[in-house]
Formats: C-alpha cells, sequence, structure tokens
C-alpha cells in the first residue's frame, strides 16, 4: 500500500522533505519515498547525467553479490532519458560510467523518446495532424491476383 508522502507514519505532521531527490511539486514523479529512504540509507552519489538525472551505487553489496545501481531522474521518470553513456553503467556492461569518453563527431546530443508526448513525430494523414494527406501520384499501382 503507498501513502501519500504527507500522511506517512512518522510524517503526519512535518513539513514537506527539502531535499535534492525530493521535489513537493513532483512527489511520485521524481522518486518513491521508498526509494528515498533507501538512498539515504544505502547510497553513494556516482554522478549526474546533463538532465541532472543522479546516479547511485549501493555502499556495500552483500556477500557474494555485486551492489545495486540506480538512477533518481530529474523529473519524471522515463527510461529513455537516461544517457548511453549511464545506460552501459547501470546496466553492468562497463564499470565506471563512460562520461570522460570523447564524442565522436557523428554521435548526436541524447534525447528523450518523445513517444506519447506533444513532441511525438505525426506524419501527414494523422488523426491530429488534420486527417487529410495528399493524393497518390498515380506511380502505385494495386496488386490484382
Amino acid at each position: 500500500m503507498r501513502l501519500p508522502l504527507d500522511a506517512s507514519p512518522g510524517f503526519c505532521h512535518s513539513p514537506p522533505l527539502q531535499s535534492p531527490l525530493f521535489n513537493a511539486e513532483i512527489g511520485d514523479e521524481m522518486t518513491s519515498f521508498g526509494t528515498l529512504l533507501f538512498t539515504w540509507a544505502k547510497g553513494r552519489l556516482v554522478g549526474t547525467d546533463t538532465n541532472g538525472n543522479r546516479y547511485y551505487v549501493e555502499r556495500s553489496a552483500p556477500k557474494g553479490q555485486r551492489a545495486k545501481r540506480w538512477v533518481v531522474y530529474n523529473g519524471q521518470a522515463e527510461g529513455s532519458a537516461v544517457p548511453s553513456e549511464w545506460h552501459a553503467w547501470l546496466h553492468y556492461t562497463t564499470e565506471k560510467p563512460l562520461t570522460d569518453m570523447p564524442r565522436q563527431p557523428w554521435q548526436k546530443p541524447h534525447a528523450a523518446n518523445p513517444t506519447g508526448t506533444s513532441g511525438a513525430y505525426l506524419p501527414p494523414g494523422h488523426d491530429l495532424m488534420g486527417g487529410k494527406r495528399e493524393r497518390a501520384t498515380g506511380d502505385y499501382e494495386a496488386w490484382h491476383p
């Protein structure tokens, strides 16, 4: 069961938490209360990316297990907002984030996937673009069995 942040046990009459991990205006979009507590208790900040996302690793892993890695998003939690250099580190592909690697001239700056947002691509003829498109030019010939 999830409790509202202002109604959780021990914090019933406390002012909102002030922390770089928590923004009262955003609330659950940024991080859950459980993630906040886990981060405070067991997390060590590894770094931040250009979007302001903060990356953590567990201070001490249980014996025989690898240390957990996680991200606290700056704003809404969106997996595609993680740049590739941090994605590789989060998924244990690399020991350290690839932030020191020089960018190649052909690499574009990272952008989150805009699908489902107002920034998504809508082709001509899409219902939200008026539903009208240009007529076919006549170079298409339907197949007849």
